[in-house]
C-alpha cells in the first residue's frame, strides 16, 4: 500500500535521506528503526507532506503523493501522529479528539469518538479535563486517539514510546498491536528496537540516512549485527 523508492530529502544544504527504499503491505505493522538522528522522522514527514522530497518517489496505493500538500495527503487517509504529541494543552481531551475529525471523518465523528474512548478508557475518564494536565502516557494516547478520529487508511506513529516509563511503554505497544489487530496498517517509527520488532511483521533499520538492515522481524531477531549494534548482545 506504501512504496518508497530512492527517497532523498534534507534541510537547507544538509542531505538527511540518501536514497531510501522500502514498502509496506495492507494490514501490517512495519517498523522503521534506528537511533536518534538517522532520518526516521524525516521519512514520516516527507510521507505526510510536511517536508519536501529532493528526489525519489512516494506512492500510496499506487498514486504518487510526493509534492502533494499535507492537507491532500490527510484527505487520502494517511494520518501522521508526530513525535512530541503536539496536543492542544488548553483544550479538553474531548475537544482535542474532535479536532482530529476536522478534515476527515467528520460525518462519523460521534461514532469514532466512542470507538476511541472504548480503545483508551482513560480518555473517557478525562474527557472534560484540560489536555495539558494529562500524564505523558495519557497525552500519547490522546495524540493517537486524535489520529484515529480521522479514519486513517495508514497511521504513521512517530516515536510513540519516547519519554514514557517502562510500564507505559509496554502498555503503549500493546495498544498499537490492538489497533493493528482491528485491521489498521501502521508505520511505526521507533528507537525502541526490541519491543517494536515484537509487534511488527517486518522492519527496516536505518543508519546515516540509509536502510542498513531489512526483513521479517522473525529473521532480524537472529541477525548478529542487529544484536550487537542495537540490542547490546553478542
Amino acid at each position: 500500500m506504501l512504496e518508497i523508492r530512492d527517497l532523498r530529502a534534507g534541510y537547507g544544504a544538509v542531505e538527511v535521506l540518501r536514497g531510501v527504499s522500502f514498502d509496506m503491505r495492507e494490514g501490517e505493522i512495519v517498523a522503521l528503526l534506528g537511533s536518534n538522528g538517522v532520518g526516521k522522522t524525516t521519512i514520516s514527514s516527507v510521507i505526510s507532506g510536511l517536508v519536501p522530497a529532493w528526489g525519489g518517489e512516494v506512492r500510496f496505493r499506487g498514486t504518487p503523493i510526493q509534492g502533494l500538500s499535507a492537507e491532500a495527503i490527510v484527505d487520502l487517509g494517511v494520518i501522521h501522529v508526530p513525535e512530541g504529541r503536539h496536543i492542544f494543552p488548553n483544550l479538553t481531551v474531548r475537544e482535542n479528539l474532535e479536532l482530529g475529525a476536522y478534515r476527515r471523518g467528520k460525518p462519523n465523528r460521534a461514532r469514532n469518538l466512542e470507538h476511541v474512548m472504548d480503545t483508551f478508557p482513560r480518555l473517557r475518564e478525562r474527557a472534560g479535563q484540560k489536555a495539558g494536565t494529562l500524564s505523558g502516557g495519557e497525552q500519547q494516547m490522546l495524540a493517537i486517539g486524535r489520529g484515529m478520529m480521522a479514519e486513517p487508511e495508514l497511521l504513521l506513529l512517530d516515536e510513540p514510546s519516547i519519554g514514557l516509563s517502562p510500564l507505559l511503554v509496554e502498555e503503549m505497544f500493546t495498544l498499537i498491536g490492538k489497533l493493528n489487530a482491528e485491521g489498521l496498517p501502521i508505520l511505526l517509527v521507533e528507537q525502541n528496537v526490541l519491543q517494536s520488532m515484537e509487534i511488527a511483521a517486518r522492519a527496516f533499520v536505518m543508519e546515516n540516512g540509509e536502510i542498513r538492515l531489512s526483513g521479517p522481524t522473525s529473521e532480524l531477531m537472529d541477525n548478529s549485527e542487529l544484536k550487537r549494534s542495537y540490542l547490546g548482545l553478542g
